[in-house]
């Protein structure tokens, strides 16, 4: 099995980020099969390979390299033409095509769709977040009464409903790393994420949407938008409460209502098990085997399956009208 190595621009605090968590913690699920390693590409780092020193080698059919950051991946994809190369897609709306000769393993099925319209002729996986097994609902008593990460959250919610509710009860706005996320949720009763409008301003969507989720699995109740690759999992009404919704007074008034509420909320464990380690290393193993079969197909066969332009799909939409109007004004 070939070895993988992750691309990251680089691992320091600078690109401290939840793609950055995300792509390592595959990294460390990678490892449980098989021989992965950082690269990094925008910056050397001790302890860290770098791009340029490792293209340096002759031979390289034997390795896989993973890519993964949006705004990075068109040059990506040029300086490693040659080599065997996956996009791991956390996100969906980047300018960009890939060639149908890079696999794309998706971290949602709102991505995995989108990136099934978008490349109908490259090989799609779906291969869900990880949530810790550390993201549990511990039983604790919740001194919290409302939490927000500001990061990503809509102006909306900062200036408007987060001064509403402060009137009324005890709010945490975070604003910087959290060494300890799964105890932060367990002391909290309601998490508020709100993303559409961040998503919508960097003109890319939400891929997946790890925080709503890991504070659902600490038993903390969740008020969202589900923009995006949050619709996979999140289902207002039953699991979760969809923010902004119709006015402020109604937000605040759902909201109160949750934490007063004596009654307990506890995801079923049935729910998060597609997210847990053990299936992911599972799918982990199908998905890497059929990689490594499909890039030593590669090496014998170029690909031969027409691409779906822009200009093939006029030619098809002409040839269907005419044949209509050859039905309709020339029949024998």
């Amino acid at each position: 099995m070939r070895k993988l190595y992750f691309l990251l621009p680089g691992t320091d605090s600078k690109f401290a980020c939840g793609g950055l968590w995300a792509e390592l913690k595959a990294l460390n699920l990678v490892q449980h099969i098989c021989s992965a390693d950082v690269v990094t590409y925008r910056q050397r780092e001790k302890d860290q390979l770098f791009i340029d020193d490792l293209l340096e080698e002759k031979n390289l059919n034997d390795v896989i390299f993973v890519i993964s950051w949006g705004f990075d991946i068109a040059q990506l994809v040029a300086k490693l033409k040659q080599y065997n190369v996956v996009y791991h897609a956390h996100s969906a709306g980047y300018p960009f095509r890939l060639p149908t000769s890079i696999p794309i393993v998706t971290v949602s099925r709102y991505t995995m769709g989108y990136w099934g319209e978008k490349s109908p002729n490259s090989l799609i996986y779906y291969l869900p977040n990880q949530i810790s097994d550390e993201f549990q609902n511990l039983g604790l008593e919740r001194d919290i009464d409302v939490l927000v990460q500001a990061r990503k959250s809509s102006e909306y919610l900062i200036k408007e409903l987060i001064p509403a509710l402060q009137k009324h009860c005890k709010v945490l706005v975070v604003d910087s790393y959290i060494e300890d996320l799964p105890g932060l949720f367990n002391r909290a009763k309601v998490y508020l994420y709100d993303s559409a409008e961040y998503w919508a301003q960097q003109r890319v969507s939400e891929g997946f949407g790890l925080q709503p989720m890991e504070a659902l699995a600490c038993g903390c109740q969740v008020f969202s938008s589900v923009n995006g690759g949050l619709a996979d999992y999140l289902d207002p009404g039953f699991n979760c409460y969809k923010i902004a919704g119709y006015s402020k007074e109604y937000d605040v008034q759902r909201i109160l209502k949750v934490i007063e509420s004596s009654v307990l909320f506890n995801l079923s464990e049935d729910f998060l098990a597609e997210h847990r380690t053990e299936n992911i290393i599972q799918r982990l193993q199908v998905i890497l085997d059929e990689l490594n079969e499909f890039f030593d197909h590669k090496i014998q066969q170029s690909s031969n399956i027409k691409s779906l332009t822009k200009i093939r799909m006029a030619k098809s939409l002409s040839q269907r009208i005419y044949g209509k109007l050859r039905k309709k004004y020339f029949k024998s």
